[in-house]
């Protein structure tokens, strides 16, 4: 079986938590994902980055402090903030906790071997290196003080990889997303680390973080990752929402069963309780209902994972329907060969094909006022007698034959099913 054979989708801390998110806080939102969206399909949360920090407090990184690391050069989580991996059980329990809602189990790393490892010259698992030997040391992240790279033509380099993979595969974990890998990228680590899952021993999803990301990787990033980044941070704010059109049309043909570009995860509803990265803490999203339906159509016919970033025990109604609608959903689930079909004076159309033969329909109206627009059915390849069905209201819009007009808010979208007739 394909790994990945659809877009995953789930939750992860970072948009609420940033660094700081603690087994509490997991525990409680895996509970809401479980109960409330995982019938729709979303079934992994993801602990992000630094759970290996005591003293991380938000998406605010502490520079060179001591993290928590095992002997073999790696990191395991700080027990203050995840308090069953004493006794050197890890994430062990957590994700037999997750694994029992029916949820899989993720976890955020960094690329490369801790600095304090190699400045201590930490010994390699299966390997007679150190981790000093190993370590790039001109190879850091721009953001993030944790991390060397690794240098991946050094003897023990592969070696550090597989004890990091196993011992994930021993705590039960089923998605790993590693950042600090495609901006620049980071080739050789990335062959190290598809290398490591292969040999693991446990099926898991590999993402790959963050973008930009060049389209000419493509090909090598569709045999080495499960998902990829292919863009910067993705926040609530209009301009983002903007550059994720011609982000998503370049990446369109890249997408497919096992390897789906990723335009991000999705920061609706509540977030930002500790994470600050914009500046606002704890808000609701900063998107208008149409901008929110325009962002959830958008991913949805494009395939991108979605990853949710709301603080679920605050999950409003709203927010739910959006993510609950098995019509939209079934876009996401059964369509291919996405591709944007017509844009011009801010009217953008796509379409994807659907499983049952039929076409999925997006209009969106990237303008600042709200429009009737005539929608040439024949110039997106729709020609002929067609039923359309509204999927966000989950209503027959009607017959058409040549053209059809819809009405869309200002930054808004309407997704159509369009099914040939006679």
């Amino acid at each position: 079986m394909t790994v990945a054979a659809v877009p995953p989708m789930g939750w992860n801390s970072w948009d609420s938590y940033g660094a700081s998110v603690t087994e509490e806080e997991i525990l409680a939102n895996a509970e809401v994902l479980a109960r409330e969206l995982l019938p729709y399909g979303w079934d992994t949360l993801v602990v992000d980055i630094q759970w290996y920090e005591p003293g991380a407090e938000s998406n605010a990184y502490r520079p060179f402090v001591p993290l928590e690391m095992d002997e073999y050069s790696r990191l395991v989580p700080a027990v203050n903030r995840f308090p069953s991996a004493k006794d050197g059980r890890g994430f062990a329990p957590l994700a037999e906790k997750i694994h029992a809602m029916g949820l899989k189990f993720g976890i955020h790393i960094m690329r490369g071997v801790p600095r304090q490892a190699a400045h201590a010259g930490t010994p390699i698992l299966g390997s007679s290196a150190t981790a000093r030997q190993i370590a790039h040391t001109s190879s850091i992240c721009p953001w993030n003080t944790d991390m060397y790279g690794v240098d991946a033509n050094q003897p023990g380099a592969q070696e550090y990889y597989n004890s990091l993979f196993e011992l994930y595969a021993s705590w039960g974990v089923d998605f790993v997303k590693a950042d600090d890998m495609l901006l620049p990228y980071h080739r050789g680590e990335i062959n190290l680390m598809r290398n490591a899952l292969d040999a693991c021993g446990r099926e898991m999803v590999l993402s790959l973080s963050c973008g930009p990301t060049p389209v000419s990787e493509a090909e090598h990033l569709m045999s080495r990752a499960h998902m990829w980044r292919t863009t910067a941070d993705f926040w609530d704010r209009w301009s983002d929402l903007q550059e994720a059109f011609d982000i998503c049309a370049a990446w369109a043909p890249y997408a497919g069963p096992g390897h789906w570009p990723d335009a991000d995860m999705l920061p609706l509803g509540q977030i930002a309780l500790r994470s600050g990265e914009t500046g606002i803490r704890d808000r609701y999203t900063r998107f208008t209902r149409p901008e929110q339906v325009t962002l959830m159509t958008l991913w949805c016919i494009v395939r991108s994972p979605l990853m949710l970033g709301t603080d679920l025990t605050r999950l409003d109604e709203e927010t739910r329907s959006l993510l609950t609608n098995p019509e939209v959903l079934a876009v996401l689930v059964d369509g291919a060969n996405a591709r944007e079909v017509h844009r011009e004076d801010g009217i953008i159309v796509w379409t994807s094909q659907l499983a049952d033969s039929s076409t999925a329909l997006a209009v969106f109206n990237v303008g600042r006022d709200d429009r009737d627009v005539q929608v040439d059915l024949r110039s997106v390849g729709l020609g002929g007698n067609v039923a359309l069905r509204d999927l966000w209201s989950r209503s027959d819009h009607g017959k058409a034959s040549g053209h059809t007009v819809v009405h869309i808010e200002a930054h808004g979208a309407r997704l159509f099913r369009v099914d040939r007739l006679g």
